[in-house]
């Protein structure tokens, strides 16, 4: 019988603080065992900034010359992180608690399955990353898009959740349009309007250099965690007034599974999908065109923060970390615009860092995922996560050499079958050999050799070896059942080569 572990499972358990000598003895081997390394002489603790976006996939964002320019090349870009199941909500919940889905339970944007009701109902903001850095002395602030469908009934329409001094977070009104929206102010309800100033995207920014100069102001001794969180680039894709007239003509890249022809091959679902006609083409090239003004207005507050992080003294003593909480298709495999599925241009995510010790420059080309930033920044704060945290830190990945153990394998997940239907449910692997496997609910499958075929043209499930098919079932079941420390386990063992 598969081992159910509630979602809520040990979800007051609270990070231990400890000097840096008794975190090295008390982090466990499996990814988490050094201590943090990465902070300034003196033994003050580093700030973290980090930035994430709404459905910004890898290739528009490989077209955001300043976070290039101000981020990847004064730090480093993980060139291999992957989101474990890609719709927003899930995602989030995984940053938060350092947990697959099918730890903390939350699968959905909103229902019996997920969304921020759930996400509340379970107790699980008892303890997440905003929980472990504030009891570790840091002043902490939440500005932008939460967790989906916050706030709920439960919680009351001005609830702030524990952990987070500052909180400015879109809880109404037409929030993805970018105008008429409200906000939970601190506990205060604000609403605003149409006009240019009123754009969320706008606001937003403004309220995150706020924080930022008054965090300057703080004693040496209490360092910042600041989470921005735009809803740029997502649906409906609308950028501030001066972007709207950028990239004339721009199309979607047409990579050679754009509109694939042949979908003989891949599973009953990709076959019912019909060939893009021209006007659902231009319909992809339109979003396509709004997307990339997205990304450039997000490009633009990037440069704002990083410049006001200097004006206050901090730059040098800031983590910045932009990355999103899933990829998105324009076209590929027939897909015109989604965001749920398991192939390369949906599941991998954008990541870069800069920061204290970090050298210019750097590619880490480890398996990394959104399950990793919670154990991250509790390393980065001096604090140990809890046992049910599933995620790794990245801090050893930083500068150095990489360590001798790391994963090998990262898990795939899907929404239920009960919201997705059995032929769309899955779960399956993303492998450091450049393999993608997936198992749906259907009894279907895929397998792709990425390294002969990046662009997933040729489903081989079907004469793949059984004894690879086996070995890669095994894996995936053995993964979608554990937690903790032996999952990250799983994670680093051998196997899954053809």
């Amino acid at each position: 019988m598969k081992r159910q572990i509630k979602p809520g499972a040990q979800r007051n358990a609270k990070p231990v603080n400890l000097t840096r000598r008794r975190l090295a003895l008390a982090l466990p081997a499996a990814g988490l065992a050094r201590a943090a390394r990465a902070a300034p002489p003196g033994g003050a603790r580093a700030n973290i900034l980090f930035i994430v976006a709404d459905d910004l996939d890898y290739g528009i964002f490989s077209l955001m010359p300043k976070v290039r320019r101000l981020i990847t090349e004064p730090g480093l870009e993980c060139r291999n992180h992957f989101i474990s199941l890609t719709l927003c909500c899930p995602s989030r919940a995984t940053m938060l608690r350092g947990q697959f889905g099918h730890n903390h339970g939350n699968l959905d944007n909103h229902g019996d399955y997920g969304g921020f009701a759930k996400f509340f109902r379970d107790g699980l903001e008892s303890s997440t990353f905003a929980t472990w850095l504030h009891g570790a002395g840091y002043r902490t602030g939440m500005l932008g898009k939460y967790l989906n469908n916050y706030p709920s009934e439960d919680s009351g329409s001005n609830y702030i959740p524990p952990g987070w001094d500052t909180w400015w977070v879109g809880k109404g009104g037409t929030l993805y349009s970018q105008y008429w929206y409200t906000v939970n102010d601190n506990g205060t309800s604000r609403s605003y309007g149409g006009e240019p100033q009123d754009h969320f995207q706008n606001v937003l920014l403004r309220r995150a250099q706020q924080f930022l100069r008054t965090a300057a102001t703080d004693p040496a001794g209490k360092p910042f965690f600041l989470y921005v969180s735009p809803v740029l680039p997502h649906k409906p894709y609308v950028a501030q007034p001066q972007y709207l007239d950028l990239f004339p003509g721009a199309q979607a890249p047409r990579k050679p599974n754009f509109n694939e022809a042949d979908v003989s091959d891949k599973p009953g679902w990709v076959q019912r999908l019909p060939l893009l006609d021209a006007a659902a083409i231009r319909q992809v090239d339109t979003i396509y065109r709004k997307r990339r003004q997205c990304a450039a207005s997000l490009d633009d507050m990037v440069e704002a923060l990083i410049r006001t992080l200097r004006s206050t003294g901090q730059l040098a003593n800031t983590y910045v970390i932009f990355t999103s909480d899933n990829g998105f298709f324009h076209g590929e495999h027939r897909i015109p615009d989604d965001k749920r599925r398991a192939f390369e241009e949906n599941i991998r995510a954008p990541l870069v860092v800069r920061g204290p010790g970090i050298p210019a420059g750097r590619v880490v080309r480890q398996l990394t995922g959104n399950v990793d930033f919670a154990p991250t920044f509790a390393e980065l704060a001096g604090v140990a996560p809890p046992a049910f945290v599933d995620g790794r830190s990245l801090v050893p990945l930083f500068n150095g050499a990489p360590p001798a153990r790391w994963r090998q394998r990262f898990l795939l997940e899907s929404q239920p079958p009960q919201v997705n239907s059995v032929y769309l449910s899955y779960s399956g692997l993303r492998t450091a050999a450049r393999q993608n496997f997936v198992l749906y609910d259907s009894g279907e499958g895929e397998y792709y050799d990425l390294a002969a075929d990046p662009f997933q043209l040729e489903n081989r499930y079907a004469t793949m070896s059984d004894a690879l098919k086996g070995e890669l079932r095994t894996q995936v079941n053995a993964l979608k059942t554990s937690a903790g420390a032996a999952l990250r386990r799983l994670e680093e063992g051998s196997g899954g080569q053809q």
